[in-house]
């Protein structure tokens, strides 16, 4: 019996299954019968469609029409199926089971309904012509009006709409610049044109942060009047999109306000190689993102200029602002807004009607600090600049608060910036200095990117637009994101009281003040603190011991441009934690401590201080890694055996330092050699000068070449800097027939010779060695007579024995400067040396008297590639060019020609040649010229600078070249010619 209980248990539970199975199909007959209805009445409604779209169903292809009549006869088919089942329930009584057999086989027919049902709406889809979606459909909002540089960009974006090699066009720019507002002004531009503008549909659909690819699907789907059903998947309605805008003849579609790459494969949309008069444009605040979805043409908004910002301002804040009593406050606090077009509505709609100066005065005092003095503010520009900062990653948060820590409107210098996020830990401490800088850069790359740093006004710096400074100054003046700070840089702070310093403060900055004193600030008080920086700050003699005790913690101190003479003993002995210390331009520091006790610093900056002797104690630091001592013009000692102890050290840089290195048996009694810095294993920047001496560059020194970067200055103190000074040797005043210099040669990117003799001779061995200076890309001749003869003789020698193919000293130079050398043409150095200077992108040559012209009447050369040339002091030049039949331009990528104090210059083209490539011209004391290679199709023209009595005396042969270079012309104050010996 036992044996038996389970097949029993498994017999009654079948039994019970199978009945309440039975019971609950019964219970669901009605139900059934009811949806198969509904859905049948759809379906035929849906046929019914068909039938009226007969003659659109006859133009289709083969392969359509025979799908949609097979679709058709489907549905006659399940639809007569249906009424026969429905007629049977009439029939079938009452009993359970009849009834839960009928009920099933309804089921099946209601699926098969549903699926022809869903085909049917897809063929409705294609076929619907007599409900063609608008072309344009308008987009509310506020739109551009009257504003130069916005209209400027909407012409750029147009003329990509037109161009066949933009097919997806980028627009991208910080968040509130009005990119949004740009392309709705399109958008509804292209919808008055209406039968004028190019496209047979526009689409513009709204994407935000938090992309949902139904929610954007189904923005398109509506201007295709395609319906989307729930329980449709994506990928379904893809297909039906795709199908819908391949129908399309050529469409636009506005993808607005894209935070991340769209795999437009996904959301339906044809690629543009499938409709090549289709385009898409899309707007976002990075560039990585337009870099990403692979756009052909970028176009970057930036702020408004000044006028068109007050213009704004005024709509929004009313004419109140006109007035004579508002006007001048209203036109500074307009200024606060930075050309941010969302602060100036923001700003302006708060201050609309205001009339009370009080008022007016304390909302420029406010947005002065930074504060956000309305609610709008933190709401409407703070919170959207919020969400471009929360898009960045911890280190790129860390690295861009700490810019925030530089005055208004300050041009950062990336090496700075860089450094100090190092000193902060924000950079990876593995690697080697070049590592870290290089990450450093990419970081900056990016933020640029994310439009949340901008290009500053030299080069290689980078400044953050005022709103978003004060938007960073928001973040850290709370606690949260553990980075509350002290910022009152360039504020023109006399003074400051103990309050405003407190224990959860993070990074303490008063740069770039007029602070005379600093309070005694109870011990070890500002405990969190790791950075204090007072640089600028050029009346401050000193910083009370008490005032540095309350920093116990610091990473980052930076003195330098204070009137420091020395540093507290005692003052060190607290700062263990220390990493950079910083004095550069500290002119009144003549001394300092040893430094032995900060065990942690890794970067000591001297640059520009008056001390005398080397720095004690560095040779105890293990972690020591960067010294300048640039610009040290009183450092007299370096003690022998010091130097070689910095085990760690990467880089020292002494730049114009008054300190000479020299060889072991050349240099004073227990002083440091050169020989000394040959022993730093872990070496890779040097900059120093050494005295002349034939024994400095021999092959015993050639350690050099391992260094990444060094700037060696033999002799007198000589330096021009140029864009190739990675590898930098500049020689003075030596016989280099007498050194060995071909290896240091073979690896320097700029050369220097200046007032030395014997280069014929080095040449000459060059050329018998068949060494090709590959790695020089700048050369500077200076002072020197030069034997052009010798060197026609050596060449054609070796010519000789080789192809002229490889006579090419230089192959890869890219810059030439030639000052005080005897030459009648150009032509001597390029001939002679068999140059092709095929790489060649700037010339300058100055005071070469004898110089009668660039290149002679035996040369039929071109410097394809030269961009820029600069002459000036040359009293004999008559002509760049002596061969005044050639039918090409010799320079036919010159962008930059710049000729001054030139007298007896008449010529430097054709008669009404042309250089299409020519965008800036200055013409300074060179009277005889009477004309420009400028004509009217040269559309690069940027400036043309020079006395108003010369440009008034040029001859136009195209008087249309005149009309389009008039307005780039900015005259100069006309002063007497300056004569240099």
């Amino acid at each position: 019996m036992e044996c038996l209980s389970p097949i029993i248990g498994e017999i009654l539970s079948s039994m019970y299954n199978s009945r309440y199975s039975r019971f609950a199909n019964a219970f669901k007959f009605k139900s059934n019968v009811k949806a198969l209805n509904d859905s049948l009445e759809r379906l035929k409604e849906l046929k019914g469609n068909m039938n009226e779209d007969h003659e659109t169903l006859l133009t289709k292809d083969k392969p359509l029409r025979l799908k949609l009549l097979r679709w058709q006869r489907e549905v006659e088919d399940v639809i007569s199926k249906a009424r026969l089942k429905l007629e049977e329930r009439v029939s079938c009584g009452c009993g359970m089971s009849l009834r839960s057999r009928l009920s099933r086989k309804l089921v099946k027919i209601l699926n098969e309904v549903k699926m022809l049902e869903k085909d049917g709406r897809e063929f409705v889809d294609m076929l619907s012509v007599d409900s063609t979606p608008e072309r344009v459909e308008h987009v509310p909002g506020v739109t551009i009006v009257h504003q130069t540089m916005a209209s400027n960009i909407l012409v750029k974006i147009r003329d990509g709409l037109i161009s066949d090699k933009a097919q997806k066009i980028g627009v991208w720019g910080m968040g509130g610049v009005g990119k949004t507002t740009l392309v709705r002004t399109l958008n509804n531009k292209l919808r008055e044109e209406a039968a004028a503008q190019p496209f047979g549909l526009v689409i513009f659909v709204i994407v935000s942060k938090e992309f949902d690819l139904r929610g954007v699907q189904k923005q398109i789907a509506e201007r295709l009047d395609i319906d989307t059903h729930v329980e449709e998947s994506d990928e379904k309605l893809a297909k039906r999109i795709y199908v819908g805008l391949k129908r399309e003849r050529n469409f636009l579609l506005i993808l607005d306000d894209v935070w991340k790459p769209i795999d437009l494969d996904l959301l339906g949309i044809p690629r543009t190689e499938e409709n090549r008069g289709s385009k898409i444009i899309l707007t976002s605040r990075f560039l990585e993102v337009c870099r990403s979805m692979k756009t052909d043409l970028d176009v970057r908004v930036d702020c408004l200029r000044e006028e068109d910002a007050w213009e704004l301002f005024c709509k929004n804040a009313g004419e109140v602002v006109r007035s004579d009593h508002v006007r001048p406050i209203a036109k500074a606090v307009s200024l606060e807004c930075g050309g941010l077009p969302l602060a100036i509505i923001t700003v302006g709609t708060a201050m609309g009607g205001k009339k009370n100066v009080k008022l007016w005065n304390h909302v420029l005092t406010k947005l002065s600090k930074s504060v956000p003095w309305i609610k709008s503010i933190e709401e409407k520009i703070f919170q959207p600049l919020k969400l471009s900062y929360d898009f960045l990653d911890g280190k790129a948060k860390s690295c861009f608060l700490l810019c925030a820590l530089f005055p208004e409107d300050y041009s950062i210098e990336v090496t700075e910036l860089v450094m100090y996020w190092m000193a902060e830990g924000f950079m990876e401490e593995q690697g080697s200095h070049e590592d870290s800088m290089n990450e450093g850069i990419t970081v900056v790359e990016s933020l640029k990117d994310y439009c949340l740093l901008e290009d500053g006004a030299r080069r290689d710096t980078v400044k953050m637009h005022d709103v978003v400074r004060d938007f960073a100054i928001w973040i850290m003046s709370s606690s949260q994101d553990d980075c509350h700070s002290l910022v009152m840089s360039g504020t023109g702070l006399q003074e400051i009281i103990q309050d405003k310093f407190a224990p959860s403060l993070r990074r303490v900055s008063l740069m770039y003040n007029k602070l005379e004193m600093l309070p005694n600030l109870t011990e070890e008080y500002c405990v969190q603190a790791s950075a204090l920086l007072l640089q600028g700050n050029y009346v401050l003699k000193e910083v009370p011991i008490g005032f540095l005790q309350a920093f116990p913690n610091l990473r980052i101190l930076n003195l330098s441009g204070t009137r420091m003479k020395s540093f507290p003993c005692c003052s060190l002995l607290h700062l263990s934690s220390l990493h950079s210390l910083f004095f550069r331009e500290c002119f009144n520091l003549v001394e300092l401590p040893s430094l032995e006790t900060l065990a942690k610093l890794e970067l000591l900056d001297l640059c520009g201080t008056h001390i005398t002797e080397f720095p004690r104690g560095l040779e105890e630091l293990k972690s020591f890694r960067h010294l300048n001592l640039s610009r040290t013009l009183h450092l007299e000692s370096i003690p022998a055996r010091v130097v070689s102890r910095l085990s760690s050290l990467e880089t020292l840089d002494m730049t114009s330092s008054h300190y000479r290195w020299s060889v072991l048996g050349e240099t004073q009694k227990g002083q440091a050699t050169l020989e000394e810095i040959g022993c730093l294993q872990r070496l890779q920047v040097l900059s120093i000068r050494v005295h002349s001496s034939p024994f400095l560059l021999n092959k015993r020194n050639t350690w050099i070449k391992r260094l990444k970067k060094y700037q060696l200055v033999v002799g007198s103190r000589y330096i021009l800097r140029t864009r190739h000074d990675k590898r930098r040797l500049t020689i003075s005043h030596l016989n280099v027939s007498q050194v060995s210099i071909g290896w240091l040669l073979a690896s320097t990117t700029s050369l220097a010779l200046n007032h030395c003799q014997g280069i014929e001779a080095m040449i000459k061995k060059l050329v018998v060695d068949n060494k090709s200076l590959k790695n020089l890309k700048s050369l500077t001749i200076e002072s020197v007579i030069i034997n052009t003869n010798s060197w026609v003789e050596m060449v054609t020698t070796k010519a000789s024995k080789r192809s002229s193919e490889n006579l090419d000293l230089l192959p890869n130079l890219e810059e030439l400067h030639l000052r005080r050398v005897d030459l009648e043409s150009f032509s001597e150095l390029q001939t002679h040396l068999g140059l092709r200077l095929e790489t060649l992108k700037i010339i300058e040559i100055t005071m070469c008297r004898k110089l009668r012209t660039l290149l002679g009447k035996g040369n039929f050369l071109t410097i394809p590639n030269l961009e820029e040339i600069e002459i000036s002091y040359c009293d004999s030049l008559q002509n760049l060019h002596e061969a005044f039949l050639y039918h090409e331009p010799f320079l036919p990528n010159l962008r930059v020609l710049k000729l001054r104090n030139l007298p007896n210059l008449v010529s430097i083209c054709n008669w009404g040649e042309a250089w299409e490539c020519l965008e800036q011209v200055e013409v300074i004391h060179c009277n005889k010229l009477d004309c420009l290679p400028i004509n009217s199709t040269c559309g690069r023209i940027k400036k043309i600078k020079g006395e108003l009595s010369w440009w008034e005396r040029l001859e136009w042969e195209d008087p249309a070249a005149l009309i389009n270079a008039e307005p780039f012309f900015n005259p100069v104050k006309e002063v007497p010619l300056l004569v240099l010996s």
